[in-house]
């Protein structure tokens, strides 16, 4: 019975947590010389709980930009390699987009919160 009862909860907790579908597209900066971007990277596991995010234990540090619909930036902070979670501002209410920027990459979606 108690095995039951911790696999429900694990299953109600899981479905808690929304996976961010991200797409991956390549920086450029402009400059001269340099080499076009090559192929694409994997997009990170994003997982979002109300206005938690939730990265993966173990991933790169990123640099977080929330947008409202007039891409305009109302959320920004840098995600370090040692966390594993981001509160967003209660604030927020409603569709964003979502970027993560890691050196040339940039990984995008949209949440509802």
């Amino acid at each position: 019975m108690t095995l039951l009862l911790a696999l429900l909860m694990s299953c109600t907790l899981a479905k808690a947590q929304e996976k961010i579908i991200l797409s991956c597209s390549g920086i450029r900066d402009g400059a001269i010389g340099h080499q076009p971007i090559k192929s694409p990277v994997i997009p990170p596991a994003v997982y979002l709980d109300n206005h938690t995010l939730t990265f993966s234990p173990t991933h790169p540090e990123y640099i977080l930009y929330i947008k409202d619909e007039e891409d305009t930036v109302v959320y920004s902070t840098v995600v370090s390699e040692s966390e594993t979670t981001v509160v967003l501002p209660t604030t927020l209410s409603g569709s964003y987009e979502i970027d993560l920027v890691m050196g040339n990459w940039m990984f995008t979606g949209w949440i509802e919160v």
